[in-house]
């Protein structure tokens, strides 16, 4: 387990090397410019987002990192530290193509952006950062959203923290094509240290509620299993959830997503329901419940109570939306038989990826090291986990 400050010299050592590898990826000339956009982790709301209801991420210390140069012309090379393969974009050219690779989430944003800047100068930008990819962190959000803060302050386009949000999120859904809730970009782009974001999904009504970083801290443990092949599962359950709205809402005169159905219309309609859209509705309507109550239990200061609803909420994700897998259930269980867990619950989309842990600050290294063996005993390894610290949203970094 890496504690905050091992992580933060690491970080720091990070954005350090990143400089560096920018040299050599794009040669000599005027030092980049440094940014950080921090990926999320998402406590409560599990698959509301795009149902219309309420979620309550927070963004982490962890994400993605962008070492940026203005070019003479227009054109944009953008590269990654993770791949020697290099993407050449022009300003002045037709129509960005979807590549079906991860240029696709910055050249979305891109795409979205250059007609504000007609003169603005061609970049070169490298991505890196320590966010794992497919853990369920929000990498694509934070490549999104950070993306555009870039593009903003170097094309100085003035543009506020919910316009690039919107920008980010057009990205996803429109050029990537992943039909993905407004979640993840708020969560990073809207982020506040020492805070949990309340977003309500259906109307984005958002409020910041304060996290007791001395009496409770966030860990997440990262199973290993990821997620690149599981967009199409992820899609089918937005249709699917779509499907149950649309057979439920003639019932409830004013309904404009899944989250307005009442249990009681749920209760009565469920028998005619499919099966599958029956559990997924299930899910929808009764994480709209938990996650209120999880909200009234943080402002009461009852991180028991919170913690609670994350169990039930895991459960529910792995029972009635079947996104879970056995990785993650053996982390959330092995997580509730720890003491000093308040709650646990896979974060994210599911289907691997990683479970976000509250605990009890005084109680870090016991709880993890239960967790960490339980999940070694099944697997027969050691899961990554690491705790970590709510953080702002994106900005440059001086050095």
């Amino acid at each position: 387990m890496a504690t905050r400050t091992e992580h933060s010299r690491a970080h720091g050592e990070l954005l350090a090397r990143h400089a560096r590898d920018f040299a050599s990826a794009f040669g000599p000339g005027a030092p980049p410019r440094l940014f950080f956009s921090p990926g999320r982790v998402n406590l409560m709301g599990a698959h509301l987002d795009y149902n219309g209801g309420p979620v309550m991420p927070t963004a982490i210390d962890r994400g993605t990192f962008f070492a940026v140069r203005a070019r003479a012309d227009r054109g944009l090379l953008l590269a990654s530290t993770s791949e020697a393969r290099r993407f050449a974009l022009d300003l002045d050219g037709a129509a960005f193509a979807r590549q079906g690779h991860w240029v696709d989430y910055p050249a979305g944003v891109i795409e979205a952006l250059r007609g504000l800047a007609p003169r603005a100068p061609g970049l070169e930008i490298l991505f890196g950062g320590n966010l794992p990819v497919g853990a369920g962190l929000s990498s694509s959000a934070s490549i999104c959203v950070g993306t555009a803060y870039v593009l903003d302050k170097l094309w100085e386009l003035q543009l506020r923290a919910p316009a690039r949000v919107d920008v980010a999120l057009r990205a996803e859904r429109e050029f990537v094509g992943v039909r993905c809730g407004m979640m993840d970009p708020f969560a990073v782009g809207l982020a506040q240290p020492g805070h949990i974001l309340w977003l309500d999904c259906k109307d984005g009504s958002n409020a910041r509620l304060p996290l007791d970083s001395k009496r409770v801290a966030i860990a997440v443990a990262d199973t290993g299993v990821r997620r690149e092949l599981a967009q199409g599962a992820f899609n089918e359950r937005v249709a699917q959830a779509a499907a149950a709205f649309a057979a439920l809402a003639p019932f409830e005169v004013g309904a404009t997503c899944l989250r307005d159905i009442p249990a009681g219309v749920f209760e009565a309609r469920r028998s005619k329901l499919d099966p599958v859209l029956a559990r997924r509705a299930e899910h929808v309507i009764t994480e709209v419940a938990r996650t209120f109550s999880a909200r009234q239990a943080l402002e009461a200061n009852d991180v028991s109570c919170f913690g609670s609803q994350m169990f039930a909420a895991h459960r529910s994700l792995r029972d009635l939306y079947d996104v879970s897998c056995p990785e993650l259930d053996v982390l959330v269980d092995a997580a509730g038989e720890a003491s000093g867990v308040l709650g646990s619950r896979l974060t994210g989309a599911g289907f691997g990826g990683c479970v976000v842990i509250l605990i009890e600050a005084d109680k870090i290294e016991s709880a993890v090291e239960h967790v960490a063996r339980g999940f070694e005993v099944r697997f027969g390894r050691r899961p990554p986990i690491d705790v970590f610290a709510t953080d702002a949203g994106p900005r440059e970094i001086s050095t």
